[in-house]
């Protein structure tokens, strides 16, 4: 399992649109094969920023299987309208876990 991190500089003001649009993004996601779960939580010290946490069962199930959908254009379409600058996206793979 991997974990796909991404801050997401929202547009200041578009915060509660992007929550909205997210709202329905989820069930996008949340239904490609290989997903496993998410996390989006808003910056306290920054509330324009938000931080996406995806688990995966595989690099490739980001990369080639959600990206490469049919399904991505949509979260593209309710989503990439928000950020400035575009997020930067990692994944990244677990060394340790207390708790």
């Amino acid at each position: 399992m991997i974990l796909e991190h991404a801050i997401l500089p929202v547009i200041p003001g578009r915060e509660v649109d992007f929550e909205a649009a997210f709202a329905h993004a989820e069930a996008i996601i949340s239904g490609m094969p290989g997903f496993v779960d998410l996390r989006l939580s808003r910056s306290i010290e920054t509330p324009n920023e938000y931080l996406l946490l995806v688990h995966w069962e595989s690099v490739d199930a980001h990369e080639q299987g959600f990206r490469g959908s049919p399904e991505y254009a949509r979260w593209r379409e309710l989503l990439h309208g928000f950020y400035e600058p575009f997020p930067i996206v990692e994944h990244f793979a677990e060394v340790a876990r207390v708790g």
